[in-house]
């Protein structure tokens, strides 16, 4: 199952906090890790990781904080998810693996990296700009049937809940 870590959670939690703000306020590590109740040490390390990663500056000083490195339209979901946990995956070998046994044969690995990449795509074209805005995502994920109603004015998949 694709699963978010915790610390990249916080991270787009921080970026999108950061993206609803005016470019020049700067919020510091503490603000932020208050505003949503996350340990202010974890957040601080968060923050220091996606500024090494080009996605953050920070500003020392009294008005001192954290800022976008670019605008919030030119920073992606994937972009923090990677800075954070790495490349997403969804299958245990990513790309000629040896030390497979079952590498051969393997008869699920193309389909699965192929969702992969519709899951990267994604992520890539969604922005944090549209994350803060709540903004529905551009690329469409079908949905099961069981999940999904269809509006019958506009055709379109619906989630029921």
């Amino acid at each position: 199952m694709l699963r978010l870590s915790k610390k990249a959670e916080y991270a787009l939690m921080a970026l999108k906090d950061l993206a609803s703000r005016s470019e020049t306020e700067a919020a510091s590590a503490r603000e932020i890790a208050e505003r949503y109740g996350i340990p202010v040490e974890l957040m601080a390390k968060v923050l220091q990781r996606l500024v090494r990663r080009d996605l953050l500056v920070s500003q020392h000083g009294t008005r001192g904080g954290y800022l976008l490195s670019r605008s919030s339209s030119r920073i992606s979901v994937a972009d923090v998810i990677e800075a954070i946990d790495g490349p997403v995956m969804v299958t245990a070998c990513t790309s000629a693996d040896d030390d497979c046994e079952q590498y051969a044969t393997c008869n699920i690995r193309d389909p699965l990296w192929r969702i992969k990449d519709q899951i990267v795509q994604a992520l890539t074209s969604y922005s944090i700009k549209a994350l803060a805005a709540d903004e529905p995502p551009l690329v469409p994920i079908a949905l099961s049937p069981r999940d999904e109603t269809v509006d019958t004015g506009s055709g379109v998949p619906v989630p029921t809940r």
